[in-house]
């Protein structure tokens, strides 16, 4: 029997570990000949490293949950165990109400269970603080409800406006009043539906027994960037074929399987396809034929952002900057939500760039595209201003980037976990079809990798074994 061929359309974290499953990269034996196609002159998606003022840091997503275990088991299958590291014990603040206050303990995305350490904190106004120490129980939480809103009725609107709207904000790039509780924090749900207080379910979520030695979050050495680029490696010396520049301009059902055709005219069949693209890319190339899931993922809203990174001589700055860096809630109208002190929070660079401190800024969400048409040199204005305010910032980077996300962060509003599995139902019933990425089970990369795994389980039984005379041929590289 010829040994099935599987083509994978999308060349981020997603679609490589599809590749990597399915094709032998990750340690663990091929499953079927593998062909990754990404449209763009690079693999990664929002992986992705480069340099500023000679330093080497990571231009998207800088770290990864390390209590899921699927982001450090990859890297450590593709070789990379010895280039894990935590970030280091800075602790982060929020700037608000007119100076950075410390980000409260014992909260969960932002949902205090601590009202002791919510008061030291100083991020509430004595009103809102009063508020939240009187919490109300709201109705009856159902199938699924808005955080935001779900918060404010228990523990007030300045809760969410100062607390979990930067903490969603940083993940999402969102807005709480439409974020899905149930697809964005579930542990919060459960405590929602087990009645009683929102405060005492937060403290025992957040204060249940941690797996020891186990950091909450990891690195790597050299920058998350470097994770899809071992993975490719990976899949390469496995034998799997990685394509860029080679955009998808149909994908049709066969008889036997599917057709893809790329841009230059070429033409691939395939036992089953993995899409690992976003939502819009995927409806474009379902809509001929799972109108049903197109339709769908028509509806799957995207938040585009802007990272600028400033690289600073340490000669420059009277005293760097303390902490780990500083989230900001947008109703206090400022032009940044966030930055991270990237020479503070990662040892590794520190240690390599000794002369230097990197920090970084983000702008934009949800509705507000408007940092994405600004030229790089006033996104570079915009952030020099607010750290001049919120730290103090005087002195004048030697080197800058700015990274625009474009569409960078699908949004999760309520229902949407029903959308996902109307998605699935439609591609199961169009047949050796797996769809996978930050649309849909998480936007985080140990979630990306979870749908990875699961879209190449669901394919399982539409391949043909590797074995016997297969196996031969694939180690004598036929």
């Amino acid at each position: 029997m010829a040994q099935s061929h599987v083509v994978v359309i999308g060349g981020g974290i997603a679609g490589l570990t599809a590749a990597a499953v399915l094709g032998g990269g990750a340690g663990e034996p091929a499953r079927a000949r593998v062909t990754l196609l990404e449209a763009s002159e690079r693999l990664g998606g929002k992986l992705r490293g480069g340099e500023v003022g000679g330093v080497r840091v990571d231009l998207g997503a800088e770290s990864m949950l390390a209590r899921r275990p699927e982001a450090v088991e990859l890297a450590r299958a593709v070789g990379l165990a010895d280039r894990l590291e935590p970030p280091t014990t800075a602790k982060a603040a929020i700037w608000t109400r007119g100076g950075l206050r410390p980000l409260p303990r014992g909260q969960v995305m932002g949902v205090p269970g601590d009202l002791a350490a919510l008061a030291d904190s100083g991020v509430l106004s004595p009103e809102g603080l009063e508020r939240a120490r009187h919490e109300v129980a709201g109705d009856a939480v159902g199938d699924d409800v808005a955080i935001g809103r779900f918060v404010a009725e228990r523990l007030g609107r300045e809760v969410v406006d100062r607390l979990v709207e930067p903490l969603l904000g940083g993940v999402y790039a969102g807005h709480a009043d439409e974020i899905s509780l149930r697809a964005a924090v579930p542990a919060l749900l459960e405590v929602a539906r087990g009645g009683g207080s929102l405060i005492d379910g937060v403290h025992e979520l957040a204060n249940r027994p941690k797996t020891v030695g186990t950091p909450v979050f990891q690195g790597l050495r050299g920058g998350l960037g470097t994770l899809p680029t071992a993975v490719a490696e990976a899949c390469a010396g496995a034998g799997v074929e990685l394509r860029t520049r080679t955009e998808v301009s149909e994908l049709r059902r066969t008889a036997d399987g599917w057709r893809v055709t790329t841009g230059d005219g070429g033409t691939l069949h395939a036992a089953a396809v993995v899409l690992a693209v976003p939502a819009p890319v995927a409806a474009r190339l379902l809509r001929a034929d799972v109108p049903a899931a197109a339709a769908e993922l028509d509806g799957v809203q995207y938040a585009g952002m802007a990272l600028v990174t400033l690289a600073f001589r340490r000669t420059d700055l009277p005293e760097p900057p303390a902490g780990s860096g500083f989230l900001v809630p947008p109703v206090d109208g400022r032009r940044i939500k966030a930055s991270t002190f990237s020479s503070n929070k990662w040892g590794w660079l520190e240690r390599s760039a000794p002369d230097s401190f990197v920090l970084r800024t983000s702008l934009g969400r949800l509705h507000e595209d408007e940092p994405l048409e600004l030229a790089d040199e006033e996104l570079v204005a915009r952030s020099l201003a607010d750290l001049g305010e919120a730290i103090g910032l005087t002195a004048r980077p030697y080197d800058t980037a700015v990274t625009r996300w474009r569409a960078g962060l699908p949004q999760y509003p309520v229902g949407h976990l029903d959308r996902v599995a109307r998605i699935r139902a439609a591609a199961d019933r169009a047949g050796a079809l797996a769809l996978c990425g930050a649309a849909y089970d998480g936007v985080g990369i140990p979630a990306c990798i979870a749908s990875a795994r699961a879209a190449v389980a669901g394919l399982d039984r539409v391949l043909t074994p590797l074995t016997g005379a297969n196996v031969t041929e694939r180690t004598m590289g036929a």
